[in-house]
Order: C-alpha cells, then structure tokens, then sequence
C-alpha cells in the first residue's frame, strides 16, 4: 500500500497543535482490567499500604486523592463506586509525562521525514521537506501552517495502522529528550505513575485521554504506564480497510482526515463515544483538559478533579501563565484557568510544592 502524500483535510487544533509545535521547535535554541462485579469490594481484601504516595509532600494535593479514594471504596459510606464503575482519566502531554519544549509526537514527525526523503528521493528538492532536511532554523521559521500539515499528513497518515506501530516502536528504543538525555519514555512524572497504580490497586480502570494522537499512544502505553491500548483515547483519523482475498490478509490504513479531535470538549466527547460513562477522577494540565474535568465534575457523588501546574524551573520547567507563571503555547494554563479550579473545588497540583521526587531514578 503506497504512502499518501496529501495533507489531511480541513482545519483541526490537533494537526494545528502539532504544526504550532513544529514552529516552536524551528525557533528554539534550544492492565487494568474492570474487576468482577461483586457484592463485595475486593480491593477491601488487599494488605494496607502505608503510604501508597511516597513521592507526594504530605498536604491537600495528596490528601484529596486519598480521602477521594476512601470514600468511593468503603462500602459503607455514601460516596461509594461500585468497582466495575470505578473511572480515572488522565490526559499525557504534561500530566504524566515531559510536554516541554515541544511534544514528542512533534519530534517524531521530524524524525520521519529523513526516511520518507530516502524512500522518495525527489521530496529531497520539494517544499517542505527541502528545508526540513536543511536544518536551518531561519528557514523553518518561514514555512506556513500548509507546510506543516504536510509533514504531519506523510508522517502521520499513509500507512496501515500496523506499520505505523512499527515506525512508532523504533523510534521510541532511542529517542531521547535532549534536556535530561533519556528516553522519552522514561520521562515520566514518579507521583503520578503512582496515582494510577493507586487507583487501579483500589479497582480503579484508569484511561488516557488525550490530544495527542490515539495510535501513537497506543503504541507504548501499556508498557509505560500499565495503561493497555484499548483504554486510550486520542485524536484519530479515519482509517479505509483493506482486504486480499487471495491471501486472506486484512488491514486498515490511516487516512488524511480527521475523525476525533480529542482535544478541548472533543475529550469529553471521546469519552462518552468510548467509556460511556463519566470518569469519577479526572486529571490535566492546561485549558485543552478543561471540559474533561467539567464532565467529571458535573456527575453525581464524590468527584476528584486535579491540574498539574507547572512551577518547578529547576527540576522541570515553570510555564503558566497563570499566577504569574511564563507563558507558553505548550500547556497553556491559563489565569482564567486556574480561577475556574478554584472556583469549581478542582485541586492545582504544584510540581514545586506537592512533589517530592519528579522522575524515577
């Protein structure tokens, strides 16, 4: 099946996102399974643990998930979840792992174009995989937003969805986040990955729900964050399938057009389109997770909704604006953001303040 080499159609934030992201960079210097229902809560069987949150500050942010999870679990208070209605969602870029200075789907795209240029040498003299290939940052600061929908398009699009897994799973084994020199997989925040084990270790199903493509997700979710592929939703586009009856093979492949923005009300959307159920936890980290803590909020019982600032310059990075915070088109978080939190009993998680170790050793 031949590559299609068309920009996806019509105008989406989740293609625009990664095209934003894509300027940035040019001007930088720089299994949970849903346990049985039973009349019983079989996590009440589980041994004690002592501190289920080590790399959390003792204070509200860590209190508010663990009173939030006795109070859904105990069977006999009122705010309590059966364990197969028990739902956690959390959004990626920024939230469970590393966003900054520019989203890794972004940094794989680019990666991908030296391939496709070798595969099809005459995009080596076609905009704008010519100025890709340059390196030269005044040069991609010029390309238009056009430009980069088509490097998402070929990058992204073109291919079956099994190939594309391959291409992804390569390039994961030694892509690296320059600032720290790990992998990218590895730059995932230590309270967090410890919540969703909380959560699940108390028959919680936790998904991700994010703006970032769905298929990219897939890929490593499960291995790096127990979260298998069927429990993330993401931005999709459509796919054609495609079936040799001489050979009796089968396979989809990934169309230029978008069929989810996930991103926005678009999560609050996907959910209901995949889970069919409010989450009773929802975790974000800018004006994107917005709507998917509102949905979660607007259901009845005991709810946790929780923002990720970012505020630690030192072990991570500070970006807002919010509270005064610098601003960034990655991971907006926003004044009006953080006002709304406050206002509607979300809690604001601050890196700086609430955690006490960010990454695994």
């Amino acid at each position: 099946m031949k590559k299609n080499n068309v920009p996806i159609k019509g105008k989406s934030s989740f293609l625009l996102s990664l095209a934003a992201g894509l300027i940035l960079l040019a001007g930088c210097s720089n299994n949970a399974s849903t346990p049985p229902p039973s009349t019983v809560d079989s996590t009440a069987q589980k041994p004690v643990v002592t501190d289920p949150l080590p790399s959390w500050n003792d204070g509200p942010s860590k209190q508010a998930i663990v009173a939030f999870v006795h109070q859904t679990t105990d069977s006999t208070n009122a705010a309590y979840v059966k364990p197969g209605e028990r739902i956690a969602t959390f959004d990626q870029d920024g939230t469970l792992w590393v966003e900054q200075p520019i989203y890794s789907q972004v940094m794989y795209c680019l990666s991908r174009v030296p391939d496709l240029v070798k595969a099809k040498p005459a995009l080596k003299n076609m905009e704008p995989f010519k100025t890709v290939m340059s390196g030269n940052p005044e040069a991609l600061k010029k390309l238009t937003m056009p430009d980069w929908e088509k490097i998402a398009a070929v990058t992204l699009t073109g291919m079956t969805e099994a190939q594309f897994a391959t291409e992804v799973k390569a390039w994961l084994v030694t892509a690296k986040n320059h600032r720290w020199d790990r992998l990218y997989t590895d730059m995932t925040y230590l309270p967090m990955q410890e919540v969703l084990r909380y959560l699940r270790d108390n028959g919680y199903k936790t998904y991700i729900v994010t703006g970032g493509g769905q298929d990219f997700v897939r890929v490593y979710s499960e291995q790096t964050y127990g979260v298998p592929a069927e429990q993330v939703i993401g931005s999709a586009v459509t796919t054609t399938f495609k079936y040799d009856s001489s050979s009796g093979k089968s396979a989809l492949l990934k169309d230029p057009k978008l069929m989810l923005n996930n991103n926005g009300p678009g999560k609050a959307q996907g959910i209901q389109l995949v889970i069919g159920r409010r989450p009773n936890a929802a975790f974000g980290n800018s004006t994107g997770d917005q709507q998917m803590l509102e949905y979660a909020k607007g259901g009845d019982g005991a709810r946790l909704c929780m923002l990720v600032m970012h505020d630690d310059s030192t072990r991570e990075y500070a970006y807002g604006p919010a509270e005064g915070l610098p601003d960034s088109k990655i991971g907006t978080f926003t004044q009006a953001l953080y006002d709304e939190a406050k206002k509607s009993g979300w809690v604001v998680i601050s890196m700086k303040n609430d955690w006490n170790t960010i990454f695994s050793k």
